[in-house]
């Protein structure tokens, strides 16, 4: 990715230029002279050089000059922003940290009830929903209590300043900087800057969307003319149901169901062959696809009703006798939301314990 900078070089560390002379009278050495160390570059030295670059590409795109001038102007770069990210952890090597604690920490007594109150106060809303989208109510709590509890937790950064220093900063400017187009075009379509804060990545809003995203699956759940994910609880849950819909969502169908294993199941051979073209390490770690009835005949018995025609894969997050479940399609969809088993498999178990 190339790093659109405009940084002076310093001079290398350590460097000394010794003089030498030898006057008459008798050789003599000259004491070295040390050149001073040049500043450290500033990292913000190129940001509104960067900046007229994306503003630029936003006129190019149709963006008013009204909203570009209104989300730009006067912006700084943000080096904590840079920092958060940069701090992010990758890949581990090895085995994944067991799911069992994980899921205790996302799946309490507060998260549960939170959404079962949620989903009552919503109950003149979610059958409308229900109907339209064909995502059940419980998984759009779920979704909801899992990326900003119930919209307790959204984030104070600044969104164009976050997205904008990430983008100049460089590793990922394809993503950020899209995503820092995207937030302008929200402004022409009439979102208040006021508005425009959340995390310090870009995300906003109730179910914590890119900018990106809302312009593509954002609805307005009330009718009156505005997608409000910040406040409203209609357009909140039509937008995250209009997401799983996008993504492929199968109407009527669970996202999986706890399974037991019987001691002499066979696992040799279950491997998936196939590789995902993106998540690779998540998808790696589940089975071939059978359908229920072909699991059953092998030894794997669900625990919740599902048709016995359905496509599952089997996955054992913890390993052989730690807890298993048969996933479908539609645990594929929340992958979408957040591609991390983990995630996936929490929002499931939460959305069941909300439904209880």
């Amino acid at each position: 990715m190339n790093l659109l900078r405009n940084i002076k070089l310093a001079a290398p560390l350590g460097l000394v230029t010794a003089l030498f002379s030898a006057p008459q009278g008798g050789a003599q050495v000259a004491q070295p002279v040390v050149q001073p160390l040049a500043a450290a570059p500033d990292p913000a030295d190129g940001f509104g050089g960067y900046l007229e670059l994306v503003r630029a590409k936003a006129r190019a795109r149709g963006v008013s000059q009204r909203s570009i001038d209104a989300m730009t102007d006067g912006l700084t770069y943000n080096p904590r922003v840079v920092a958060l990210d940069r701090a992010q952890p990758g890949s581990r090597p090895g085995s994944p940290p067991a799911f069992w604690p994980y899921y205790r920490n996302h799946v309490d007594a507060a998260r549960i009830s939170g959404g079962r109150a949620m989903l009552d106060a919503s109950a003149a809303i979610v059958p409308r929903i229900e109907a339209e989208y064909g995502v059940p109510g419980k998984m759009l709590m779920a979704i909801w209590g899992h990326e900003s509890y119930y919209g307790r937790i959204k984030g104070d950064f600044d969104l164009a300043r976050s997205l904008a220093s990430l983008a100049y900063e460089g590793r990922r400017r394809s993503l950020f900087e899209g995503e820092f187009l995207a937030l302008l075009k929200m402004a022409d379509r009439g979102v208040p800057r006021s508005k425009m804060v959340g995390s310090w990545a870009g995300a906003f809003g109730n179910p914590q969307f890119l900018p990106s995203v809302y312009l593509r699956v954002a609805r307005d759940g009330d009718g009156d003319g505005f997608a409000d994910i910040w406040n409203n609880r209609a357009d909140t849950l039509a937008s995250i149901a209009n997401y799983f819909r996008d993504a492929g969502w199968r109407r009527g169908e669970p996202w999986g169901v706890r399974a037991s294993v019987s001691a002499e199941f066979n696992r040799a051979g279950l491997a998936e062959k196939l590789q995902a073209p993106n998540c690779t390490n998540v998808h790696a770690r589940h089975s071939l696809w059978k359908t229920v009835a072909e699991w059953k005949a092998l030894g794997v018995q669900p625990q919740a009703p599902i048709a016995d025609q359905t496509m599952a894969t089997l996955f054992e997050p913890d390993g052989p006798g730690n807890g298993s479940f048969l996933l479908t399609g539609n645990y594929r969809v929340i992958l979408h939301y957040n591609c991390s088993n983990y995630y996936a498999l929490t929002v499931g178990l939460l959305a069941d314990e909300i439904s209880r």
